[in-house]
């Protein structure tokens, strides 16, 4: 445990999806590689990337990443990449037919939350979420300000 401590400390995170808490209930979440040009992990490891419309889908046994906008590389030639490009994922059978058992189910979709490097490897995070309707969100909102009410006097009343 204390070694997967260490190993995520380590991880440089390049972009995050910081909506998708907002907007859905994560049930699980997995750690994918993805399959990568080298023109993409250039302009990666400069920190350029967009999760806000990227999501995921299970096609034919596999999972690949929609939306994901990588910049092309400046620096690059004529080889370079398209932006938006579908992304193959990199997942166990066992993983991706849980995800696709999931998705099948009402109101259930794949989101992508953060991308970042693990060593010299890229990975993005995937959950398996539903998405909030807006009496949902103004719930969460509500308990999550109970939450820093209740934090902020214990605070005051220890000191």
């Amino acid at each position: 445990m204390a070694k997967q401590k260490a190993a995520d400390s380590n991880d440089r995170v390049i972009a995050q999806n910081r909506r998708a808490r907002h907007d859905f209930d994560i049930e699980q979440t997995y750690e994918a590689g993805i399959a990568l040009l080298g023109s993409e992990v250039k302009t990666l490891r400069a920190g350029k990337a967009n999760l806000g419309d990227a999501y995921a889908l299970v096609r034919n046994g596999e999972v690949f990443v929609y939306g994901l906008h990588i910049p092309e590389y400046q620096q690059s030639s004529y080889q370079n990449h398209e932006p938006t490009r579908p992304r193959k994922l990199l997942l166990h059978g066992d993983e991706i037919h849980k995800m696709q058992l999931k998705t099948e189910q009402q109101g259930y979709t794949l989101v992508p939350l953060r991308l970042y490097f693990k060593g010299n490897r890229v990975k993005l995070q995937v959950a398996v979420a539903r998405g909030r309707k807006r009496h949902d969100k103004r719930q969460a909102i509500a308990e999550r300000e109970a939450k820093r009410e209740i934090q902020r006097r214990a605070g005051t009343r220890r000191g």
